[in-house]
């Protein structure tokens, strides 16, 4: 039987292992400032911070960091006339050209999403009319609920709370969100959503919570 719903998130110190700091939710300031203390580094986002003291904690070296991705060069950029039949040039952007074109083509719901940015971006030698096309065969994936990055949690709980709660109260979904950072995640399988099958009751914490970027 789990006993989840009984601990009591520990103090974030140097004290902690490395397994433990990652069983507990912590904010983006409470882990620079144990960074600081540790003289580990800050830089690079909560994932990177949190890797960074995981590995101090347990004594191993810091985790290598992914090579930064080289520039893009723009390039030569479309410009106005374009029609279905123009190219996409290598390093072409997501203009106003463009926008102008797809509106005309789509309609006014046209809006580049990802899956149009990343034709844009990765198509280069295709036409306007394969980008049309491009649009219509992803209106479905487009519609369904996008995964939110896991540096998101905050963002991604509320999605998930407001799914399992349509109409729910934001007051009831921050008495739900503080009640499910006061648990560890669990090391078999994800935390849902306080209030959802079948995690619920778990004490609401005292913290106040975070911003969207914590």
């Amino acid at each position: 039987m789990s006993t989840n719903a009984v601990e009591a998130r520990p103090l974030l110190s140097t004290a902690l292992t490395g397994a433990e700091l990652l069983r507990w939710y912590w904010t983006l300031a409470e882990l620079t400032g144990l960074a600081r203390q540790m003289g580990v580094p800050a830089r690079g986002g909560k994932a990177a911070v949190t890797a960074r003291l995981a590995a101090a904690l347990d004594g191993r070296p810091e985790p290598a960091a992914a090579a930064p991705a080289p520039p893009r060069r723009a390039g030569r950029q479309l410009a106005a006339p374009v029609d279905g039949t123009t190219v996409i040039p290598a390093g072409q952007r997501c203009s106003q050209v463009l926008r102008e074109y797809f509106v005309r083509e789509i309609g006014p719901g046209f809006h580049f999403d990802a899956f149009m940015r990343e034709y844009v971006a990765g198509h280069a030698g295709h036409t306007l009319a394969d980008a049309v096309e491009h649009w219509h065969a992803t209106r479905a994936r487009a519609a369904e609920p996008q995964e939110v990055g896991a540096q998101f949690e905050f963002n991604r709980f509320l999605r998930d709370w407001h799914a399992h709660h349509p109409g729910g109260a934001r007051t009831d979904a921050m008495a739900a969100w503080r009640a499910h950072r006061s648990r560890p995640r669990d090391r078999d399988t994800p935390r849902a959503p306080a209030g959802a099958p079948p995690s619920a009751g778990a004490p609401p914490s005292a913290g106040a919570p975070p911003s969207a970027g914590g």
